[in-house]
């Protein structure tokens, strides 16, 4: 088995080595920036950590898909931060708002094709398995994106909706990922799926802490304003929680359609909100949701026997990923 340290280093040397070309830069710049920055790497992390429960080296065959899972998940960052109108991405200027929405759409366009480019480049008896993941897996992704899109425009989303779109956007991701690694690593079809599974439920469970956190984490370390989703009009988990349990739906439809022009009304906008998700205990079940999913998760590798130290990497792991919130 390949200890956490090694994985842990293997991903940050993956990242300051990338090489992209050098001209035209204004297409190049910004994916250098948006690959340099000072991300969390989840995607890369859990691959290399399935990889590690069959496998005892890092071989050079898991390297680029693992960096490939990086790259697309960079490129949907550059599109969905044109689509919100954020402004900050961990801290720093977002793509579109340092080079413009133009050239941010191009850059993000490349860095996809740099993706599919780098997960081809596995050896021949895995290339048909992984790149079928891949496709599948980014078609999801666009179109849980799409529903994200969607449902702004709606009054009401069901909980099963909204979880159905989470369950395209982001878990399918997170899934892929594990399976990634467990494929390169050459391990059973059963294996594989049960990662995938693992995977599937960490990334609900990240996703409601990312909602969480929107609203109730601290700003200085999520490197982002608080409040985006609130100002966005977004349906985040919190919101389709909240309308189930409401008495008074009219009034937390018109609090979170009042107005967010100036700072004054964004402040007032989310302050509003907030005391409303607290009233009805939302931010609670929040928290209880996502250990409920992160239980999900162990339960599908519980019976892998993998034995008990490879299960708890894999508890670390889940740990380190939604251990936020609490």
């Amino acid at each position: 088995m390949i200890s956490e340290s090694k994985i842990k280093n293997a991903v940050k040397d993956m990242f300051s080595g990338i090489e992209f070309e050098q001209e035209p830069a204004g297409l190049y710049d910004p994916m250098r920036y948006m690959v340099g920055g000072e991300g969390k790497r989840i995607r890369p992390l859990l691959c290399l950590t399935a990889y590690s429960l069959f496998k005892d080296t890092l071989g050079e065959e898991i390297i680029e898909p693992a960096r490939a899972l990086e790259l697309f998940h960079a490129s949907t960052l550059v599109h969905d931060d044109i689509m919100d109108g954020s402004p900050l991405r961990r801290g720093r200027d977002t793509v579109w708002v340092k080079w413009g929405k133009d050239t941010a759409l191009l850059s993000g366009d490349a860095l996809l094709i740099e993706a599919c480019r780098r997960f081809s480049s596995v050896p021949a008896r895995f290339r048909q398995k992984m790149l079928s993941l891949f496709t599948e897996t980014a078609m999801k992704v666009c179109e849980g994106q799409q529903l994200d899109q969607d449902y702004e425009r709606e009054e009401e989303v069901s909980m099963d909706e909204y979880l159905g779109m989470v369950g395209l956007k982001t878990s399918s991701f997170m899934g892929c990922a594990a399976k990634a690694g467990a494929i390169m690593a050459d391990a059973a079809p059963v294996q594989c799926e049960r990662l995938y599974k693992y995977g599937y439920n960490l990334g609900m469970a990240f996703q409601i802490t990312d909602d969480y956190l929107d609203v109730f984490g601290d700003e200085k370390l999520l490197g982002k304003p608080l409040g985006r989703d609130i100002i966005n009009c977004e349906k985040s988990w919190l919101t389709v929680r909240a309308m189930e349990k409401a008495a008074d739906k009219p009034g937390l439809l018109r609090a979170l359609a009042a107005p967010a022009e100036s700072e004054e009304e964004k402040g007032a906008k989310i302050a509003s909100v907030k005391n409303i998700y607290i009233e009805l205990g939302v931010d609670a079940d929040a928290v209880e949701a996502v250990r409920n999913y992160t239980v999900r998760a162990m339960e599908a590798v519980s019976s892998m026997r993998l034995g008990q130290v490879r299960l708890e990497v894999l508890r670390r792991f889940a740990e380190k990923l939604v251990g936020r919130v609490r």
